[in-house]
């Protein structure tokens, strides 16, 4: 019998050098911690193989990395690789091999992923299906506060009640927020205050953007 899963609190998530060498972490919350947690359990995934899809910049590799250092075989970037190629890959770790048994990630960003070899549509088919979804608000308050900690950007009191409602809820959306922030607060030379949020939203979003609610 499998050990039980971890929750997601539970999970030691990698850190990984980032921009200057501060590190980078995932972030659990409402969009993903479905995925890690039954991401944590390799025994329970039908055929020993899970596919997690999701946004651009929402962290999938970071969570492969994590995969891979419990001993999971991770193919990121899979929806790009040749289809006949992954369909063998598929079989030895079913068949037998070195990696017979061994359990196998793979990490797309195209949601549906369009598979055209039927072969291999169906084995895939019948694999575990993740997807990462869109943050809610108390998942954006904690990415912007980790992306603010990987810049080294101390953001001011409050930042996250400001922006949060303001921002655009997407992976995307939220980082390219903090990188505007931290340009112009380098650019003006102050700390990263509520005149500096707005600017960013308004560079981003449009002049009304920074004063909304």
């Amino acid at each position: 019998m499998g050990r039980a899963a971890d929750s997601p609190s539970q999970i030691a998530l990698p850190l990984v050098p980032g921009a200057g060498g501060a590190p980078r972490r995932i972030v659990i919350g409402n969009a993903n911690a479905h995925a890690i947690e039954a991401l944590a359990e390799p025994s329970r995934w039908p055929f020993g193989t899970a596919i997690l899809t999701g946004p651009q910049r929402s962290g999938k590799s970071l969570i492969g990395e994590w995969a891979e250092g419990r001993g999971i075989a991770v193919i990121d970037g899979a929806d790009k690789w040749d289809e006949d190629a992954l369909f063998h890959r598929w079989n030895a770790g079913q068949e037998g091999g070195s990696r017979a048994g061994e359990p196998l990630l793979l990490i797309a960003d195209s949601q549906p992923w369009h598979i055209a070899l039927p072969d291999l549509a169906s084995r895939l088919g019948g694999s575990l299906q993740l997807e990462i979804g869109v943050p809610d608000d108390a998942m954006a308050a904690q990415l912007i506060e980790a992306l603010a900690e990987q810049r080294g950007l101390t953001l001011a009191e409050g930042a996250a009640d400001y922006l949060v409602p303001r921002a655009e809820r997407s992976f995307t959306g939220l980082e390219q927020l903090v990188e505007t922030i931290d340009r112009i607060s380098l650019e003006r030379q102050v700390p990263a205050t509520m005149s500096v949020w707005r600017s960013a939203l308004e560079a981003m979003h449009g002049p009304e953007q920074g004063r909304l609610i």
